[in-house]
């Protein structure tokens, strides 16, 4: 199993921006498709984005597309989440998973352990 670590999280503004990193330390995250997902208080895990293994499309939902960005840079064997224009609406939170290919939330076995981002002024 994929052991992943995210990073990055903290209090920002709103308006602001923050970028969340997803590392492993054992394996080639650009064998896997790996998402970005976010969990709010009282509110269902729902994914925002995801790149798939080898060609690296990248997907983002509709509701953040603008303002949020996966990318991976295999020399640090990191996935970034760049988030721009935050919203109070964007504090939860994130996670990142791997999986063979993109998917829903229950299709990914492996699962870091979340950090907060929290939008406030």
């Amino acid at each position: 199993q994929v052991q992943l670590v995210e990073s990055g999280g903290g209090l920002v503004q709103p308006g602001g921006s923050v970028t969340l990193s997803c590392t492993a330390s054992r394996i080639p995250l650009e064998n896997y498709a790996i998402g970005w997902f976010r969990q709010a208080p009282k509110k269902e895990r729902e994914g925002v984005a995801c790149l798939t293994s080898g060609d690296d499309r990248s997907f983002v939902v509709d509701s953040v597309k603008g303002r949020f960005t996966i990318s991976r840079h295999n020399a640090t064997n990191t996935v970034f989440l760049q988030i721009v224009t935050l919203k109070l609406e964007d504090t939860a939170v994130y996670y990142c998973a791997a999986n063979a290919y993109c998917s829903g939330p229950s299709d990914f076995r492996s699962w870091g352990h979340g950090i907060q981002v929290t939008v406030s002024s």
